[in-house]
């Protein structure tokens, strides 16, 4: 879930293509990256025991208008790249948008690592 470092979860339907609205999206999906690997850091006790990121799945809350969900969805991407670096964090990813998601949020993202 894109839960920020305050707690707060990033919510909100994503309706225009416009560069500010896609950055909206691609900032709930980073933190939604920054909590899975949160989570793996949690349960695994050391990053460093991951192998490989192998597929991202993000679900879009998004008007039908929109049809920008990949590029929101870099803002997962992106943070499995940084922290993983290539070898380990580049992956295969899919992104489909939807009317409606629970607790209103932006972004819903799975990975399989």
């Amino acid at each position: 879930l894109p839960f920020q470092e305050d707690g707060t979860l990033l919510t909100g339907r994503l309706v225009e293509n416009t560069d500010e609205e896609i950055q909206r999206g691609y900032q709930a999906a980073r933190w939604a990256g920054l909590n899975i690997i949160s989570t793996l850091q949690q349960h695994l006790g050391d990053l460093d025991r991951v192998e490989k990121v192998v597929k991202v799945f993000g679900i879009v809350q998004s008007a039908d208008e929109f049809k920008s969900q990949h590029l929101v969805m870099d803002g997962c991407s992106d943070v499995m790249m940084e922290i993983f670096g290539e070898d380990v964090g580049y992956h295969s990813r899919s992104a489909i948008g939807t009317s409606t998601l629970p607790l209103d949020i932006t972004v819903e993202i799975e990975a399989i690592v």
